[in-house]
Parts: C-alpha cells; structure tokens; sequence
C-alpha cells in the first residue's frame, strides 16, 4: 500500500514539475506534448522499477560508492590536465596548428573521458572486489548490515528434501536465504538428467525453490558469486564452503560429508537431520512405550519396528512377535547425525545376557 502510494505520488511530481517548465518562455513545445513525455518518463522508471524484483542495497550502494571515487579520481585528473594544458598550451596551439577555442575543446573533452573511464572502472572495481576487499569506512560497514546477522545458504540436497520449506514457513528466520546460481544451475541439470529418479529428485527441488520464494516474511535472494579461476573449477559443495566463508553465512544442508568439510573449515553449519532429531520426543531407559514389530532384527530374537516419526526401535525377544504391535521398555537411545535409534525389551520378558550368549554359542 505503501510503495503504491510511492509511486502515486512520483508520478503527480514529475508531471508537475514538467509543467511548471512548460509555462516557460523558453519552451516551445505546448502544454499537452510535455505533459505526455513527462507522464511516459514517469511510467517507464516505474515499469522499470516493478519488472526488476530481485533488488540488492548492496549492489546499489556499491555503485554509488564506484561513482564518488570515479569522480573523486577525475577531479584530481582534470586538475592535472588543467596544469599541463597551462604549460603546452602554446606549443600543441602551434603544432596542431588551431585555435584557442579548439584547444579548449580538447581540453574539456580530455576531461570528459577522463571522468568516464575513472567512475566506470572504479565502479567495476567495487562491485567485483565488495565481498574480498575490506575497507575501514561506512561503505563496508552499511554492505555488510544485511537482514539478521549471517546469511543462510541452501545447499541442493536440502532443497530437494523439501522440508526446510516447512520449517522456514513455520519459523520466520531473520536472515536473508541464499541460493546461489551454481546450485540453482545443479538442481536445473538433475531435473534434465535421463534417469527417471534423478529428474523426479530435480523437478522436486525446482518446486521447492518456487515454493519457498512464495513465502511472504522469508527474504529470498539468488546469489551471483564471483570466484577466482581455480574455485571455480571446485565441486559444488567446495564452492559452497567458499561461498559461505566469503559471506560470512551459515550453510544449511543434510549432506554428511558436507557438514564434516564445512566444520573442519570454520563455517556454521544447520545439519537439517540434526534439527529434526532434536524435536523428536525424548525417550529415558526403564520408560513404556508400544511398538508394532515389523520385521527381523539382525540379532538372534530381535524384532525391528518404527514410530511414526520414523525412529527405528530394535526391540529384543520380539522375533516372533513380527505384525503385532507390543508393550516395550527402553533399554537406551542412540543418537546420530543421521537419525535416533531406540533399543529395548518386551515388557515382562527377561533382559539378554549376551555374554551367555556368546559363550554357548557354536564355538563355545
């Protein structure tokens, strides 16, 4: 509502102003034509404005930082020229063989140029070198105050897994969520990939991606990174690890060696396997639970059954209790990073002495 009144009132400005120079005594064009231009001017900046979504304060800001330097540079620059032209003036007048208005022609053009190439390359400059180069002044300090505190990168396997759309949905994080271009470009060719499994599992992350940029309060940005020659060439996680140490964010991934590599390399990692185990109920030894065996164990007398989270409960004398569903009691939990283990006993039964069991074994 805000921004529609914006622009509402940009327009009325821009006309406005244009017609107040349309009562000049200079302009010879008449009211309606200027009222026209001004209208078209208005509605083109505004079509612009809305057909670029994706916008970057930092991008922004880089190129106003660029444009102060470039002309900083190009003062100093036509202070220069100024002092030469002063000294060679009547030399390149005689040698050129023109006049004192020519030559101050080519003076100011000299300066034009001058001024053009500084602000351009001192804009491809910052916009290339703003996540690499760190500078004690204001410029840095504003780039770097994004939403929250550090970014959170998505990795491909967390997209196709699909449930950190719920989790963002259900969990507003203060922080923007960075999908960067290789793992959007990662996720395009496993949707093209001639394995019908693979293209399900790439189809199923491209809706995700569009799922989650559906989301109101989570701010989505698709990161365009620029790396060297040889991080380039890197794997997709590598360049990930990079990415977030460059960044200063924190990946968000259920890929195991991924989290193993990201740690030895001092980047915060959000294991999605990690989150989910840490809601599942809390299970203490000597409590009661029920379980339907649904299938052997791989010990003699095991049953193997599943909660409806999906934690596995490897119950033992219950091998010939396999398609009902009975009263147990916990013996201990296992927790890792790739799920929790629940272990215990048929209520009532004795508990295994496995030792004994060992001992009159065959080779006993």
């Amino acid at each position: 509502m805000l921004l529609s009144v914006l622009r509402v009132l940009f327009v009325l400005i821009v006309v406005g102003v244009a017609m107040n120079f349309a009562e000049s005594e200079f302009m010879t064009l008449d009211a309606m034509t200027i009222f026209l231009i001004a209208l078209g001017v208005a509605s083109l900046t505004i079509g612009l404005d809305v057909l670029i979504p994706q916008k970057s304060l930092l991008a922004i800001s880089g190129l106003f930082f660029g444009l102060l330097v470039g002309l900083v540079v190009a003062w100093g620059a036509g202070n220069i020229v100024d002092l030469l032209s002063d000294a060679w003036r009547m030399p390149v007048i005689e040698t050129l063989d023109m006049r004192g208005a020519q030559f101050e022609k080519l003076v100011a053009t000299i300066k034009i140029l001058l001024g053009v190439v500084s602000c351009y390359l001192a804009v491809s400059f910052i916009l290339q070198t703003k996540d690499d180069v760190r500078f004690v002044i204001p410029y840095v300090e504003f780039a770097k105050q994004r939403k929250g505190q550090h970014p959170l990168l998505l990795d491909t396997s967390v997209i196709i897994d699909g449930r950190i759309a719920d989790i963002l949905q259900t969990w507003p994080v203060d922080a923007p969520v960075l999908i960067p271009r290789f793992v959007l470009q990662e996720l395009q060719g496993i949707a093209d990939s001639s394995d019908r499994l693979k293209r399900n599992r790439g189809r199923r992350g491209l809706d995700i991606v569009n799922r989650l940029q559906s989301l109101e309060k989570i701010e989505i940005q698709f990161h365009e990174p620029r790396f060297t020659r040889e991080e380039a060439a890197e794997p997709v996680d590598q360049r990930l690890v990079t990415l977030a140490r460059k960044l200063d964010g924190r990946i968000v991934t259920n890929d195991y060696n991924l989290n193993k590599v990201a740690q030895i390399r001092g980047v915060d990692v959000i294991n999605i396997n990690d989150l989910a185990n840490a809601l599942k109920p809390v299970f203490l030894p000597g409590e009661g639970m029920q379980v339907k065996i649904i299938k052997p164990g791989e010990e003699p007398g095991q049953g193997v059954g599943y909660l409806e989270d999906g934690t596995m409960v490897v119950v033992e004398a219950a091998r010939d209790r396999i398609g009902e569903t009975v009263p147990i009691l916990v013996t201990s939990v296992l927790q890792t990073s790739a799920g929790r283990m629940v272990f215990g006993r048929v209520e009532g039964a004795p508990p295994v002495d496995r030792s004994t069991r060992r001992r009159s074994g065959p080779g006993a």
